[in-house]
């Protein structure tokens, strides 16, 4: 009986054994014993990034700079694996002569897809005359797609003797060639291909009157006169020409007045219409018999 007393204290007094230590995880051991690295090796991704940065840089600022071998090298390398231009497909030309189109796009059939530059053939194809915008697509199959957008003949342009073909806006789009774009209208004058496309579509309104005009010339910088096929010149007035060839064309429609032996007809007067005619031939003087003599 007195055994059992001391066993519970000697069982209760006892110290709790200390659980056993944990042994580090695989990864932790490896970045432990590599942890001397680590600094290096972040300093050496730091480096990294920061070069490429300065890279992106560099070449934004100066594309075609001491760093194009770059992009050289990676295009020889595309084209050994088979990135080269299999095809180019030129879409919307009409006017624009073709070699001028071929020499601005820069490449053939081929030469390494990646060393085309879709935006610098871009540029060169808008600095062309007759075209006004461009698009240009490289694909990876190969293909290099190009549509252009080209200006629209208005009218032939004569500007003291030298004559070129223009749009709506006055551009000279050709001075070539210019029997190939049909019965363009005729704008005589500095200046006129500036204002020109206003008054004809003004005359345009008028089509019997349209017809007969040979010209469109601009007097002065400053108003303008029709000079038409029969050799008529009409003066308009500066600022009321609409109202002028409104009235012209009543004129004809009701007495047939443009078809009359005329050399001017002058519409610069609000209130009266000069009406200058071909000077009349003279009457050929009559014959007088002789006289016989009286033998």
């Amino acid at each position: 009986m007195r055994g059992e007393p001391r066993a519970r204290l000697s069982s209760e007094g006892a110290r709790p054994r200390a659980a056993p230590p944990r042994r580090p995880s695989s990864l932790r051991l490896w970045l432990r014993r590599r942890r001397p690295l680590l600094r290096p090796i972040l300093l050496c991704v730091g480096a990294l990034g920061v070069a490429a940065v300065c890279g992106v840089a560099v070449a934004a600022l100066e594309p075609a700079g001491r760093f194009s071998w770059v992009n050289t090298g990676v295009a020889e390398i595309g084209a050994r694996a088979g990135l080269v231009v299999q095809e180019v497909v030129v879409r919307g030309q009409q006017n624009t002569p073709r070699e001028l189109v071929r020499a601005a796009i820069g490449v053939r059939n081929g030469d390494p897809l990646l060393a085309f530059s879709p935006d610098a053939a871009r540029e060169r194809l808008e600095s062309i005359a007759w075209i006004e915008s461009a698009e240009v697509q490289r694909n990876l199959s190969g293909n290099i797609v190009v549509t252009l957008h080209e200006r629209r003949p208005f009218a032939i342009w004569q500007h003291q003797n030298d004559f070129a073909v223009i749009d709506r806006e006055g551009r000279v789009v050709s001075a070539e060639t210019l029997d190939a774009f049909g019965p363009l209208p005729l704008l005589v004058g500095e200046g006129a291909q500036k204002t020109g496309a206003a008054l004809y579509d003004q005359l345009a309104r008028a089509p019997e009157l349209l017809a007969r005009v040979q010209a469109l010339v601009f007097v002065s910088q400053r108003r303008w006169n029709l000079r038409l096929h029969n050799g008529v010149d009409v003066l308009l007035p500066e600022g009321h020409e609409d109202a002028a060839i409104t009235r012209l064309a009543e004129l004809h429609k009701s007495q047939a007045l443009l078809d009359r032996p005329l050399v001017s007809i002058d519409m610069r007067l609000p209130d009266r219409l000069v009406v200058k005619q071909l000077p009349q031939p003279e009457a050929p003087a009559a014959a007088h018999p002789r006289g016989r003599g009286r033998g």
